[in-house]
C-alpha cells in the first residue's frame, strides 16, 4: 500500500512518522542529487522534498516530461509508459524524478491520477486531493480507460506500466479482470503491495478491536484501498487466487527490504512465468531506501530502465540513498 503517495503513503503519517522529519537530511541528499541537465533536457532530481514541493504547487497536474498526448513512440522505445501513483499519492510528486528521467530518455510519458473522492484530501483542507482512496476494482477500470486514451492517441497496440505501491498492485486487477494483457508489454512494480501488508502490525491491532479491521478507523483516514490492501482481503483473495500472473505479460518487481508500508516486504514479490524479483539491498549494500524513498532512488530506476529496455541494460551504480527522501 502506499498513501499520499504510498500504499500509505501519507497512511505512514498514520502510523506515527512524517517524511517531513527528514527534510534536514535532504541539503546534503540535493547537493548530490541534481547534476545539470543536458542541453534541452529536464533536470533529474532524485528528491521527494523537491517533488513534495512540485506537486503543491501542480494540483492535479502531470509529472515534467508527462502527457504530451502529441507524442509518437520510437522505434528503440515502441511501447508509452503509463505512470501510476499509490495510495494518498499524486501523479506530479509520486513520478517527479522518473518522469523526467523517461523523458530525457526518448519515451512517451503519461501518467494517471485515480480514484479520488470527493472531498477528502491528504492532511488538511487546502491539501493534495487523495488521489488511490477509491476502491481498487473501480480505479483499475479508470486505468483502463487511461490505457485506452494513450492507445488511441499514440496509435500503438501496447503500453508498458509503471507503478509505485498500490499503483503497483492495482494494475494486475486490470490485466486480470479488464482486459489488459492484451493492452500491456511490460508491468513494473516499484514496493507493490502485491500480495498485502500487515502495516508492521497495524493490521493485527485493528483484528484486536470490536468489529476487526472492518471498524472503519483506516478508512476515515485513505479509503476503502486501504483495508483492501491487507493480507487476507476479500480483493486480494480474489486478486490472487489461480496464479500471480498472466500470459503474455513481463512483471519485474523491485522492492526495498527495510520497506515500513508493505509488511513484509517479501509480500511485494511475485511467481509465476516472465517474472523478475529485485530486492535492491542485494545489489547495492548504501541502499537504505524504504517503501516511501523508492521513487526518488537512483538504484530503483536504473532497475526501472533495464525492465523496460533489456537490450539497453546496465548496472545500477552503487551510492548512498537516504531513507524517505531519497537520492
Amino acid at each position: 500500500m502506499k498513501a499520499r503517495g504510498g500504499e500509505m503513503r501519507r497512511c505512514p503519517r498514520l502510523i506515527g512518522w512524517g517524511r517531513h522529519a527528514a527534510i534536514a537530511l535532504s541539503a546534503a541528499a540535493l547537493a548530490l542529487a541534481a547534476p545539470a541537465a543536458a542541453q534541452g533536457a529536464l533536470p533529474v532530481v532524485y528528491s521527494s522534498v523537491v517533488a513534495d514541493a512540485y506537486a503543491s504547487a501542480h494540483v492535479n497536474g502531470p509529472p515534467p516530461g508527462a502527457n504530451d498526448w502529441s507524442c509518437s513512440p520510437t522505434a528503440q522505445h515502441p511501447y508509452p509508459v503509463v505512470l501510476v501513483p499509490g495510495t494518498l499519492e499524486s501523479m506530479a510528486g509520486n513520478w517527479y524524478t522518473l518522469s523526467s528521467l523517461l523523458s530525457n530518455e526518448g519515451y512517451c510519458v503519461f501518467a494517471v491520477n485515480y480514484g479520488q473522492e470527493a472531498g477528502r484530501v491528504v492532511g488538511f483542507p487546502g491539501a493534495l486531493p487523495a488521489g488511490g482512496t477509491g476502491p481498487i476494482a473501480a480505479s483499475a477500470g479508470e486505468l483502463a480507460a487511461f490505457v485506452e486514451r494513450v492507445l488511441s492517441a499514440t496509435g500503438v497496440a501496447k503500453v508498458d506500466i509503471v507503478g509505485h505501491s498500490q499503483g503497483g498492485m492495482m494494475p494486475r486487477y486490470y490485466l486480470k479482470f479488464l482486459g489488459g494483457a492484451q493492452r500491456v508489454h511490460t508491468l513494473v512494480g516499484l514496493s507493490p503491495s502485491n500480495h498485502g501488508t500487515t502495516v508492521d502490525g497495524l493490521t493485527s491491532l485493528l483484528a484486536l478491536l470490536p468489529g476487526g479491521p472492518e471498524t472503519g478507523a483506516l478508512e476515515l483516514v485513505c479509503g476503502p484501498s486501504c483495508e483492501e490492501q491487507f493480507v487476507g482481503s476479500p480483493f486480494l483473495t480474489k486478486l490472487n487466487a489461480g496464479g500471480d500472473t498472466v500470459p503474455g505479460v513481463g512483471y519485474t518487481v523491485i522492492e526495498t527490504r527495510y520497506d515500513e508500508v508493505v509488511t513484509p516486504y517479501t509480500s511485494a514479490f511475485l511467481s509465476g512465468p516472465d517474472v523478475t524479483n529485485i530486492e535492491l539491498q542485494q545489489q547495492c549494500s548504501l541502499d537504505a531506501s524504504e517503501h516511501l524513498a523508492t521513487p526518488f532512488d537512483h538504484v530503483a530506476l536504473r532497475d526501472v530502465l533495464n525492465a523496460l529496455d533489456p537490450a539497453q541494460a546496465q548496472a545500477p551504480s552503487c551510492g548512498l540513498v537516504a531513507p524517505i527522501v531519497g537520492g
